[in-house]
């Protein structure tokens, strides 16, 4: 009960964050007071926004690992209040808890990374998505599988679209790569940061490999 009468307050706090920008000292004033809490071990569930070449990216971490990327087209704010909703209403914005997740992925983007290297919490995925996300990983950069391949190495050959389902609810695109799965008649297929984004991504691997 404690919970959900806490989240409401939370999701608006997460959604008035997102408004009209509050002075620099406010600003830094919340800065400190998100790295204190963070120090202090009453963060659930850090987040930062960073640029990239597929446009702003949310990045959201417990402190088990990464807990979630997500696309701006997902909007971000609605993001947040689901994982507050979700996961914990102690949410907060605390940058530092993310510094190596965006200095990798900045990495990435650059042509210097192949591979991430960070711990992550896979908890938003559960049963065949988590099994699929297991065999993702696994696809190396450059390269690229078909649903239908994915299906077979996940033990469930005939659950293509369920492989689908998964890499569109995939918590971590980008570093869990379901970029990297393309329909098997060669056409690139969905995905959650949009199809521009898919084919600038899989050109920038084509491009390094």
């Amino acid at each position: 009960m404690k919970t959900r009468d806490r989240t409401p307050q939370t999701v608006g706090a997460l959604r008035a964050a997102f408004g009209p920008e509050d002075s620099a000292a406010d600003a830094a004033l919340l800065a400190r007071l998100a790295a204190r809490a963070d120090r202090a071990g009453l963060v659930d569930v850090a987040w930062r926004r960073c640029e990239s070449p597929v446009g702003p990216l949310l990045l959201a971490a417990s402190p088990r690992g990464l807990l979630r990327v997500a696309f701006a087209r997902e909007g971000h704010a609605d993001v947040l209040a689901r994982l507050a909703a979700e996961v914990s209403p102690r949410i907060l914005p605390a940058p530092r808890r993310l510094d190596a997740a965006a200095r990798q992925l900045d990495e990435y983007f650059a042509g210097r990374r192949r591979r991430f290297e960070l711990p992550l919490d896979l908890r938003l995925a559960h049963g065949f998505r988590r099994r699929v996300l297991a065999q993702l990983r696994r696809i190396a950069y450059g390269a690229t599988a078909s649903y239908a391949e994915i299906a077979r190495a996940a033990g469930s050959p005939a659950a293509v679209r369920a492989v689908g389902s998964a890499c569109a609810r995939n918590p971590l695109p980008l570093v869990v790569p379901c970029h990297r799965v393309v329909r098997s008649d060669g056409e690139i297929g969905g995905y959650r940061g949009g199809s521009e984004a898919k084919r600038a991504l899989l050109a920038l691997e084509a491009a390094q490999a």
